[in-house]
């Protein structure tokens, strides 16, 4: 499938990185609206630099990754659909819950598919989790945690900015990957209960690029609350822009017969380690492939291709919005959010692949 990228900042080189790695799909052509960065990326990875309306009007072009800034994911994917093109946008899939609604409606009108990023929940690390849970390994989960925690990307992002502006935050930026890692290993959710504030309306970059930049901060910086699952299990959250140092755990699950760690879901790898019922901590063999960003795109292709359902579905990031979005809701009305939106877990991926195969 020859397919196009829109948006040639710094996480496309992750993109055309990985495109490498399989054969079912070629990047035709990259747009940007700073055209000069749709050349430097043309001349890298050998292809064509067009405008964002020229390559939307190829009729070669049969899906397009949306790689623009979190405000203009809803806006450049309606293009797309309206182009006749799939999308498959980076993460977040929108900044807010209505929005992200009219992307999936307007693709179920058209008979066309949505996915997002993160993929990464298809990587070694979240499959052996959710194997490990699947396996009844640690009993029936009853409760866990979740904590993405720092002090902000000013001092080392070369554009921090559009961190702190409405659609980014430590929420919509980083809150994708926990979510979306938690509702693959757990199903989906039913109801959130949150306190959120921030601690700076302003903040000054210490990046070399960015020097004595001072950044207003227009969005909530630290997240607390707590994810009510269908299932049972409570999850424990927070996300904080706000904390300089800490030793909580990324994710880990706590069932009725043992605890399971979860590695990093911003990464495809890591180790899983499972403590049974008055056990030690023992660390679990991985028998996934690692594979690495793009993967979520080359698994659509693939899914369009043969038919079946693509596992990084537009549904499963509406009802991650969903949850994300709830936090500031709850915490602004005093009250459970209840999660109107559900969603299947993807299937798992099968075992005995190479690396960047995918069925």
């Amino acid at each position: 499938m020859k397919i196009g990228i829109i948006g040639c900042g710094t996480i496309s080189g992750a993109y055309f990185g990985g495109a490498q790695n399989t054969d079912i799909l070629k990047i035709k052509a990259c747009a940007d609206l700073r055209m000069e960065a749709a050349q430097a990326q043309a001349e890298r990875h050998n292809c064509q630099a067009l405008s964002v309306d020229e390559l939307l009007a190829d009729p070669e072009i049969e899906l397009v990754v949306n790689l623009t800034i979190p405000r203009a994911h809803v806006e450049v994917g309606l293009q797309v659909l309206e182009a006749g093109k799939h999308v498959y946008s980076e993460k977040p899939l929108g900044v807010d819950t209505e929005s992200g609604k009219q992307l999936i409606e307007t693709a179920a009108e058209k008979g066309l598919r949505v996915g997002s990023a993160p993929d990464t929940f298809l990587g070694a690390g979240v499959q052996t989790s959710r194997q490990v849970l699947d396996a009844g390994k640690v009993g029936r989960p009853i409760a866990g945690t979740a904590f993405m925690c720092g002090h902000g990307p000013e001092s080392w992002h070369p554009n921090p900015a559009f961190y702190y502006d409405i659609g980014g935050g430590p929420m919509l930026d980083m809150g994708p990957y926990y979510v979306t890692a938690l509702v693959n290993i757990l199903g989906p959710v039913k109801r959130v209960a949150a306190i959120t504030t921030k601690a700076f309306e302003e903040r000054i970059a210490t990046s070399e690029a960015m020097r004595g930049l001072k950044i207003p901060v227009k969005t909530t910086t630290h997240l607390a609350g707590t994810i009510e699952f269908q299932n049972g299990a409570i999850i424990t959250m927070i996300m904080s822009f706000d904390m300089w140092r800490h030793r909580l755990p990324c994710i880990e699950i706590y069932g009725e017969t043992g605890s399971m760690t979860v590695p990093d879901p911003n990464g495809f790898g890591g180790p899983v380690h499972v403590c049974p019922a008055g056990g030690n901590w023992e660390e679990e063999e991985i028998p996934f492939p690692n594979n690495a960003r793009m993967i979520g795109v080359i698994d659509m292709v693939s899914a369009i291709r043969s038919g079946r359902p693509h596992r990084a579905s537009g549904a499963l990031a509406y009802h991650v919005l969903e949850v994300m979005c709830a936090f500031d809701k709850s915490s602004e009305t005093g009250e459970h959010v209840i999660i109107e939106s559900t969603t299947e877990r993807p299937e798992p991926v099968p075992l005995g692949l190479n690396e960047w195969e995918i069925d």
